[in-house]
């Protein structure tokens, strides 16, 4: 019995360190991305020659992908380089809706189909609903606009203006900023990507 009862408190331990572990990383993603609101960002989604590995955009650009990348470099992580090596290596299982025969580190880790399928290969797949209680500060959210046109932004730990949902920091043309948008898109994507 005094086994069972060791074994069971052992587990409890575990679980809250996994999840506090998660809830920390969840604050510190939030947070970067609120570090990088600037309404000033011009948004352009042009092709630019980067450089590889850590590379950006011009300062003073950017476009919804952007926000992401820049949030999760602000943590020492570079998805950049993440994405493009596993690309590299799994080319295949990406979406082929660019005509690319090959890889291309300026720009793959910059298209939100290609940052969705690097999130499901690598982090947590979370449901799609339309509850505000399934979304949390730090996840990753992907959109439909309309006719296929895609969008992704990061929820924070900042509240709507009647508390019923989180925010998101995104980039949607009127520069990084944080805004009441989770439920204004079709939600085609939810993930929760630590760098595990």
């Amino acid at each position: 019995m005094k086994n069972l009862k060791l074994i069971g408190f052992t587990f409890l331990v575990l679980v809250q360190m996994g999840f506090t572990g998660h809830c920390d990383f969840n604050e510190r993603l939030s947070d970067a991305a609120l570090s990088i609101i600037n309404a000033e960002i011009h948004y352009d989604p042009s092709y630019h020659k980067i450089s590889y590995p850590m590379g950006d955009v011009p300062a003073g650009t950017g476009v919804c992908t952007d926000v992401v990348i820049r949030a999760y470099r602000k943590l020492g992580m570079d998805l950049q380089e993440l994405v493009h090596r596993d690309m590299a290596a799994n080319f295949r299982l990406y979406p082929q809706l660019f005509g690319l025969k090959k890889t291309d580190s300026n720009v793959d880790h910059r298209r939100v189909p290609n940052l969705m399928t690097y999130f499901k290969r690598n982090g947590l797949v979370l449901p799609c609903t339309l509850n505000p209680s399934d979304y949390r500060p730090g996840e990753i959210v992907c959109w439909n606009l309309y006719g296929g046109v895609n969008h992704i932004g990061i929820v924070v730990n900042k509240k709507s203006a009647d508390q019923q949902r989180y925010l998101v920091v995104h980039n949607i043309g009127g520069g990084q900023v944080m805004e009441d948008v989770l439920f204004s898109y079709q939600i085609i994507g939810h993930y929760y990507w630590d760098g595990s």
